[in-house]
């Protein structure tokens, strides 16, 4: 397992801004949905893992993989997890990982941090019963100023509750996605961004909506420690090694 990078650390402005390159995977392929829609499917490759072999050679240092067929169903595909480790793949993994037990087995199977996101949402407690509190993301998917669970099928919470709740039991990083933008490419949701990085309470990465790189730039004058980049990579919006030399 890597190590695991203090959260703090990333928010001094002008210090690191992590681009870190999505692999969604359903039905064993490599693809993107349109605002989480599962009917609107956009494949990009037949392969996850040489997918997330191919970032990290061009330079990232973490891979955002989502199991999306876990994150509907509530069971992730553990071997996925196994496979991305033994091909020496830094990634954080979410999709269907809804209690302490599963998250310990997402990190023991080699994943660098677990994205929790209707534990998260609906039960924070899990998030502090992982026991390793820096290599535990909550992800926080917002639509209409709540903050939904269950692959985005539910109808969630108001946003301030469930932040308010993941700061109580001393959660540090949040990855915010605006799921209107997502995978839109037409730009990311910067007043939800900047409502979360400005509370203080937490390290944040962005995600969804990001095309081109003014508005990787935009998001990190926010203060992101990083961002998730998915559709814009995979069509050729702009490279991976342009987008790593975004700073904040």
């Amino acid at each position: 397992m890597v190590a695991h990078d203090d959260a703090e650390e990333a928010r001094v402005p002008g210090g690191r801004f992590d681009v870190i390159p999505a692999v969604d995977v359903l039905d064993g392929r490599v693809v993107r949905l349109m605002h989480g829609d599962y009917d609107r499917v956009t494949v990009y490759a037949d392969d996850p893992i040489r997918q997330a072999r191919t970032w990290i050679d061009h330079g990232a240092s973490l891979v955002h993989v989502v199991d999306l067929a876990g994150a509907r169903s509530g069971e992730p595909d553990r071997g996925l997890w196994e496979r991305m480790a033994a091909a020496g793949i830094s990634f954080q993994v979410g999709g269907g990982i809804r209690t302490a037990e599963l998250a310990r087995a997402a990190l023991d199977a080699g994943a660098a941090r677990v994205v929790l996101g209707t534990a998260a949402v609906w039960d924070p407690e899990i998030l502090a019963a992982v026991g390793s509190p820096g290599a535990v993301v909550a992800a926080v998917d917002v639509r209409n100023g709540r903050a939904t669970g269950a692959g985005w099928l539910d109808e969630g919470k108001a946003l301030d509750e469930v932040l308010d709740g993941l700061a109580s039991v001393g959660c540090g990083r949040l990855l915010v996605t605006g799921i209107g933008s997502d995978g839109t490419m037409a730009g990311p949701e910067l007043d939800l961004t900047a409502r979360v990085v400005i509370d203080g309470r937490f390290a944040v990465i962005a995600s969804g909506g990001v095309g081109n790189l003014g508005d990787l730039r935009a998001v990190a004058s926010l203060g992101c420690e990083g961002a998730i980049v998915g559709r814009a990579l995979y069509e050729g919006a702009f490279t991976l090694g342009d987008a790593l030399g975004v700073r904040s």
